[in-house]
């Protein structure tokens, strides 16, 4: 029979296309504009893997309190007023986070404060597609004014060449006060000798601006520092604050403030400089930034780009950085739209963390002090949208880049120990935020662990991780920023291990039955960490909190089924309930969050009466009651693809004994919510979380929990691909050579040789990798994983 499973599992099917080639260069691939509407809130311009530049347009409405998009580039809006210096991918708060300093190419003459130009009439130009080119690392543009803009990157540091008419003004624009969220101050100087113009924006308050709790992040919590020299003399120079303009200053200061409309409207400061362009109608420009200091910034650019590269130089060298990450992934096969789209998920995947240390290893500390990497670390990251990413994004990264993932671990543990042990949900830059809900660092670490990253301070981060999950904090019982933005991180932390679950009415948190589940999650993931270290007291009293979940499932939440519902401190249910409703939830309904239990699906599926049962409510969960597919977002009473806690839902088939459930959900998801084009995400991508959920279904696994290595199993979509990542571990080789549109149903798996009836795999697959081979067919297979002995757990 093994024999005969082999030779099924390894031969293509009959009338099936011969092996495709390899992909070589997977950059050509990549589309960066994918994600740029439809609420995906991705940017198209020039950055490199983890890299702390990201250098891309600023759109405009007609609002310079505004963007057109949360991360400041709407593919739908054609009018800019700048290209900022940093931004953060697909973020969800709009304003989104970063996008400093803009410089605009800007055609005629500067007479009046562009900071005074509140509806972007004059300083701010229209474009067109057509003269639009994003690629990684590179990113061109060319404005209906006559000027045009071609960027490239490094890590930590940006060339760029701006071309204009030669028979009008030309000047460049340096906004210094107008990054997404606003500022509380800024400063900017021309030194026309050196030819270079400085400055620093000092900023923060990412989601500042959001009714629910955002008030209270309208706060500073870092400087960017940059320093930008030209490769010309300057034929003018000029400076403004708020309306007034200094034709002929060098130096200038002032912020714009945290708010929007017209209570910042006109506010802020920059400087100018200006070009004869009769003879020369070519700037060249090399720009460097740092979180440190100026000096920090003109290290980086001196460390990482010559002075006389070209952007055709800085471009070719990050198109082979990019093509180099990207190999990490080899397929072969699928059509030209489904490579493009697999890579272009990869690519935003692996944009984050960013760096945020210099290249002498100092960075700002979350105690606003400067710190420097300590040894064995090789760099400190940022930008951690911790309860997004902890359920795909995290995972990818600990597969494909350990080291990174290992360095991020230790970052953030740096800034717990800088922030008085407190490990914050949603860190940007060197500041925490607060945002959203839960304990995501703890499910984060434990993932990383388990998954085999080593490269960090494994004892100290898990004892303070567990210190936060047991010793109650001042900030738990804030309710400051809630309810989006929590100050406490374990909320109430005392009532909740007394109750053993978030009360709705005195929880301090953004809904009680999503924080319950949130930390059942995290404390799960925990338990599995300490036995892996061996701490079995941990593991026991953690384990038991895995399971506190069950005290907010409500078995009589409706007439015909239980449901997860917030409770109040007595006891009692919170009412009325609806199951479309958000009371007690964060971001997601009752019928959404009821399926949050990855850690223990088998409870989940006995408290709702068994498999069949919940197999059956996770049906109408995906369709219509006419069977149609309901899978693209706006009924709270089933599937949102837009957001994270239902994300893994697609998966608990697997679980329930019908894994051809899984395998049909997953690939009607992958063929129609994603795709190519600028709408091709179904929503915020989230910091790479939506395309980490794509490498992985295109692949035919996924992570099972958190704090886990285990991998559940789909029909792949390539018929081969190769995980790879250069000398990281032994390659992951995934072989489905009748793998098509039509043959998505697993019939026969086989691990290293060996038969697999089974929907899952354990950890040992990932550790030491090896070959999954899958036999593909047109119809569902109801026999192939269904034993109950088998099931995931």
């Amino acid at each position: 029979m093994a024999g005969l499973v082999a030779s099924l599992v390894g031969a293509p099917a009959a009338g099936a296309a011969p092996a495709a080639a390899e992909v070589r260069h997977p950059v050509q691939y990549v589309d960066p504009l994918i994600g740029s509407t439809n609420g995906g809130n991705t940017y198209p311009g020039a950055n490199l893997p983890f890299g702390m530049i990201a250098w891309s347009p600023t759109s405009t409405a007609g609002d310079q309190t505004n963007t057109a998009a949360a991360n400041g580039y709407s593919y739908d809006t054609t009018r800019l007023r700048g290209f900022s210096l940093t931004h953060v991918n697909g973020a969800g708060c709009h304003p989104g986070a970063a996008g400093d300093v803009p410089i605009m190419p800007f055609v005629g003459e500067v007479d009046s404060s562009p900071s005074a130009d509140t509806k972007d009439e004059k300083y701010a130009a229209n474009f067109s597609h057509d003269n639009e080119k994003a690629e990684p690392g590179r990113y061109r543009l060319g404005l209906d004014s006559g000027a045009a803009t071609d960027l490239a990157v490094s890590e930590r540091a940006g060339v760029a060449d701006f071309t204009f008419p030669e028979d009008k003004p030309a000047s460049l624009l340096f906004r210094v006060s107008n990054s997404l969220n606003g500022s509380e101050n800024a400063h900017v100087e021309i030194d026309e000798a050196k030819r270079e113009v400085t400055g620093w924006v000092e900023t923060g308050a990412f989601c500042g601006r959001r009714a629910n709790g955002g008030e209270n992040n309208r706060k500073s919590y870092y400087r960017l520092y940059f320093t930008a020299a030209f490769d010309r003399a300057f034929s003018g120079v000029g400076t403004w604050q708020n309306d007034r303009l200094s034709a002929g200053s060098t130096t200038a200061d002032g912020g714009e403030g945290y708010a929007t409309g017209a209570d910042r409207a006109g506010r802020g400061s920059g400087g100018y400089v200006t070009f004869d362009t009769k003879r020369d109608n070519d700037v060249r420009m090399r720009v460097g930034i740092s979180y440190v200091s100026l000096a920090g910034a003109e290290a980086n650019l001196r460390e990482e780009i010559a002075p006389r590269a070209s952007v055709a130089d800085v471009a070719s060298a990050g198109r082979a950085a990019w093509d180099e990450q990207l190999r990490d992934v080899g397929i072969s096969g699928g059509s030209e739209a489904q490579r493009t789209t697999f890579y272009t998920a990869l690519y935003h995947s692996l944009q984050q963390p960013n760096l945020i240390s210099d290249t002498d290893g100092r960075y700002l500390g979350m105690d606003g002090r400067l710190q420097r990497v300590g040894r064995g670390q090789g760099a400190q990251y940022s930008n951690f949208s911790g309860w997004d990413q902890y359920r795909a994004q995290v995972q990818l990264l600990a597969l494909l880049e350990p080291r990174v993932a290992g360095d991020f671990a230790q970052s953030l543990f740096n800034f717990a120990q800088q922030n008085g042990g407190v490990w914050d949900r949603w860190v940007h830059i060197s500041g925490a935020t607060h945002v959203m809900t839960g304990d995501p660092t703890a499910a984060t670490l434990a993932t990383f662990y388990a998954m085999g990253v080593r490269n960090f301070d494994v004892k100290g981060a898990f004892d303070s991780l567990y210190r936060q999950a047991t010793v109650p904090h001042p900030a738990g019982l804030s309710d400051a920023g809630c309810p989006g933005q929590c100050e406490g991180q374990r909320p109430n932390l005392a009532q909740y291990l007394d109750s053993r679950y978030a009360a709705q009415d005195a929880c301090h948190c953004w809904g009680g039955a999503a924080e319950t589940l949130e930390d059942s999650v995290a404390d799960a993931a925990l338990a599995r960490w300490a036995k892996l270290l061996g701490r079995d007291r941990e593991y026991e009293e953690l384990s038991a909190r895995g399971g506190y979940w069950r005290n907010v499932f409500n078995p009589q939440a409706t007439a015909g089924a239980g449901y997860i519902q917030a409770r109040n401190l007595d006891g009692s249910w919170v009412t009325p309930f609806d199951p479309a409703s958000d009371r007690g939830f964060a971001q997601g309904s009752a019928a959404t969050y009821t399926w949050m239990v990855p850690q223990d699906v088998q409870g989940l599926a006995t408290a709702m009466g068994g498999r069949e049962t919940a197999a059956a409510r996770l049906d109408a969960f995906f369709h219509k009651p006419d069977g149609s597919w309901s899978i693209r977002g706006g009924d709270p009473l089933r599937y949102d693809p837009t957001n994270e806690p239902g994300i893994h839902a697609p998966w608990l088939y697997n679980a329930l004994g019908q894994p051809w459930k899984t395998q049909e959900t997953v690939r009607e998801l992958v063929d129609t919510v994603y795709g190519t084009g600028p709408a091709g995400l179904p929503g915020n991508d989230d910091l790479g979380t939506m395309s980490a959920w794509y490498v992985f279904a295109a692949l035919g696994i996924y992570p099972q929990a958190p704090g886990r290595a285990d991998l559940l199993l789909t029909g792949p979509l390539f018929p081969r691909a190769v995980i790879a990542p250069a000398g990281k571990r032994r390659a992951i080789t995934i072989m489905a050579p009748a793998a098509s549109d039509a043959n998505l149903y697993v019939n026969a798996v086989q691990v290293n040789g060996a038969r697999r009836d089974a929907s899952w795999l354990d950890s040992s697959f990932l550790h030491t990798g090896g070959s999954l081979a899958f036999k593909l067919g047109d119809r569902p297979d109801s026999g192939w994983a269904t034993a109950p002995a088998g099931l995931p757990r």
